[in-house]
């Protein structure tokens, strides 16, 4: 999730879509690395709620496939995902070959890990992260064993709330690809 003041608001039960826009100009890279036809994926915060706001990955993940096969979940009742659950208490029961997500920054570094021991061999885990994500001391050691392959940089600042404003964060889309170890990450500015 991104900083806290956005322009003065604060969202009920500090929900923050993620734009779908944004999430189109990564996918439009990021398929011609990993196709996305026909792929299972799986989005462990995918927010939305049936009355005001739909699941922003799931919704752009259909432009690029006619096969589409998505499982949702959501630690929010009132959310339009499949499953109303923890994500990092749920055993989901497949391997996606693809995990993409906006996740609590708080807890950023479990999904990840939990991602990357769900997603099927060659899977690909994709988490929207702060790029501030990069700096911490508490981190360090484990980026030598858990360098993302890519970081995906959207150089505009991105608006989570629906007057248009954003905060002073700058964000990526972090991905990782299952059992190849990076030593360090390949950049692309979107």
């Amino acid at each position: 999730m991104s900083s806290t003041k956005r322009g003065n608001v604060r969202l009920e039960k500090d929900y923050y879509r993620t734009p779908i826009n944004e999430i189109e100009k990564f996918l439009k890279t990021f398929n011609e690395i990993f196709p996305l036809e026909g792929k299972k994926v799986l989005d462990p915060c995918a927010g939305g709620d049936p009355d005001n706001y739909i699941m922003p990955y799931p919704e752009a993940l259909k432009k690029y496939t006619q096969d589409f096969n998505t499982y949702t979940i959501d630690i929010r009742e009132d959310s339009s995902a499949r499953e109303h659950a923890d994500y990092l208490k749920t055993y989901i029961g497949f391997e996606p070959d693809l995990i993409i997500s906006n996740p609590p920054f708080s807890q950023a570094q479990e999904f990840i890990d939990k991602a990357l021991e769900d997603v099927a061999p060659d899977g690909y885990v994709v988490m929207l992260l702060r790029l501030n994500f990069l700096g911490s001391d508490k981190r360090r050691g484990w980026w030598k064993c858990e360098m993302p392959t890519y970081i995906f940089v959207h150089p505009h600042r991105m608006s989570f709330t629906p007057n248009g404003k954003t905060d002073s964060i700058e964000y990526a889309h972090f991905v990782w690809k299952k059992d190849e170890p990076e030593d360090h990450a390949k950049l692309y500015i979107l």
